[in-house]
């Protein structure tokens, strides 16, 4: 085999056009593994973890690195190739008319277009912040994909926006869906008399995705960034997205969702709800303590599903949750793998409520936080969306690869017992996340087939692209258990491993 490592001193390209760069060079005949990433640390841990030698090479993070893994040096230079076509290739670019010269700021695109009114950042995000105040300077609406900005900057501009009667959905938003269009990741869920306000972009999707499977539609559903119900920012967004839906004749009945906030944001939530002529479901993941009676209009769930079903009830249908059961099997730890932080976390309150303690990058309490998010302790629950595992990556509803080693590693840990993951559909997301993970689920179930469990929260709406039964039969084949949410996974996972304390006693 034929080893081949380059490294382009200060040379960025996004990360989307990096993974499909990657993709080129695999599919070359003869190659083994190609990746083209940024020299980030999990990127390079990811390299050297494939035997790559990186001694005397100091990349740094505003570094390219090209790792190939080939037959021969014929196939090694084939892939080189494919991964400079893709890098150096024309890129997609929108176009008005023949000739016309592109704006090259937002207020010259609203001065040649004054129908204007929403503008998408989506930039590293030390550069984020500038393009958010331009953005709103020029009178857009901002959907702020980007993360990295600072907690004060938010805020700051979370201000403006609302001194403008403006809408600022982000920072490190994921999801909206506003007039039946899907911004970020969404689904192609109905038109209908529910809206959504969340701080939770696979919250909003689940939430959307289950109320699509009662029937009921979607009027709008308006992202504002997982920060937007701190202490810091105050719930700006929150508040102003409740407002909107409040005023809009086509919203019957309102729901919020949120990790549990700062205790004084969530009081204020709350009071606004009871502001509102309509019926709000407030789901506030995890427990929290409300001091007062709750206001007659409001009602108050901890979790994504009884958020869902609340809704559905409030217009007179029902979400129907399955009654798939697991039998239990063998002891053993308890691991997550998730792409949405939500769905994630929603999965751990399930499994921390059996009495467990889950270590994680995203833990429940500060002290169980994970010291290397690359090794398990005990019950271990990842969100591979977090920051550190998505800088100079495509995040992994885009491209799954990260998760879907972490997979393959974890199956073949003998102290695991249970594995559950997400798989979130839309648009946006990888076309077809079945495709390598049902490999990877039957090749683990194929080596334990008697003590390994894995049940996927499968997140998606009929009318998605990549089809919704098709992936659910695929996963089903390859042997996991497929829920179509968080909790139900996570119920499935547990109830097949016994406790840790069981574990020890037995």
């Amino acid at each position: 085999m034929t080893d081949r490592l380059i490294v382009r001193r200060d040379t960025y390209y996004d990360s989307v056009t990096l993974m499909l760069a990657s993709s080129d060079a695999e599919d070359v005949e003869g190659v083994a593994f190609a990746a083209a990433v940024t020299a980030t640390p999990v990127n390079l841990s990811l390299i050297e973890a494939q035997g790559f030698d990186l001694t005397g090479e100091n990349p740094g993070p505003n570094d390219l690195i090209v790792a190939l893994r080939a037959s021969s040096d014929d196939a090694a230079d084939a892939a080189e190739r494919a991964i400079t076509a893709r890098l150096t290739g024309p890129a997609d670019v929108a176009t008005g008319a023949p000739g016309e010269i592109p704006p090259r700021s937002f207020r010259s695109a609203t001065r040649r277009n004054t129908d204007l009114n929403l503008a998408f950042v989506s930039v590293p995000g030390r550069y984020a912040t500038v393009e958010v105040a331009q953005a709103l300077d020029a009178g857009l609406n901002v959907f702020c994909f980007s993360d990295g900005l600072s907690l004060s900057d938010e805020a700051a501009l979370k201000k403006i926006a609302v001194g403008r009667d403006l809408l600022l959905m982000g920072a490190d938003c994921g999801t909206a869906i506003v007039d039946g269009v899907g911004l970020g990741f969404a689904n192609a869920v109905e038109r209908g008399p529910i809206g959504v306000v969340g701080a939770s972009g696979t919250g909003i999707q689940e939430v959307t995705c289950l109320l699509d499977s009662a029937g009921l539609g979607n009027s709008h559903a308006i992202g504002v960034g997982g920060r937007d119900l701190s202490s810091v920012v105050g719930g700006a967004m929150t508040l102003r997205g409740m407002e909107l839906l409040d005023a809009d004749e086509s919203t019957s009945a309102i729901v919020v969702i949120s990790k549990p906030p700062d205790a004084s944001v969530a009081a204020r939530v709350i009071e606004a709800a009871a502001r509102t002529g309509k019926p709000v479901v407030v789901g506030f993941l995890g427990p929290i303590a409300l001091e007062g009676d709750t206001p007659a209009n409001v009602t108050v769930v901890d979790s994504l599903e009884a958020a869902a079903q609340e809704a559905a009830r409030l217009e007179g249908g029902k979400i129907e949750i399955s009654s798939l059961q697991s039998e239990a099997r063998t002891p053993g730890f308890v691991r997550g793998l998730f792409c949405g932080g939500s769905l994630c976390y929603e999965a751990m309150n399930v499994v921390a409520a059996t009495g467990r303690r889950i270590s994680s990058n995203v833990p429940l309490e500060p002290e169980l936080r994970l010291a290397d998010v690359e090794s398990s302790e005990g019950d271990t629950f990842i969100d591979f969306g977090e920051d550190e595992l998505t800088e100079g990556r495509a995040h992994p509803m885009i491209d799954p690869s990260l998760r879907n080693e972490r997979l393959e590693r974890e199956g073949r840990d003998p102290e695991v017992g249970a594995i559950v993951l997400d798989v979130v559909l839309g648009y946006g997301a990888h076309p077809d996340p079945a495709d390598d993970l049902a490999r990877v689920v039957s090749e683990a179930l194929g080596r334990r087939p008697d003590d390994l469990t894995i049940a996927v929260a499968l997140c998606g709406a009929k009318r998605d692209p990549q089809s919704i039964d098709d992936q659910a039969k695929r996963l089903e084949d390859a042997g996991a258990y497929v829920t179509r949410n968080s909790a139900q996974a996570a119920r499935v996972a547990v109830a097949t491993v016994a406790t840790t304390t069981e574990r020890a006693d037995g």
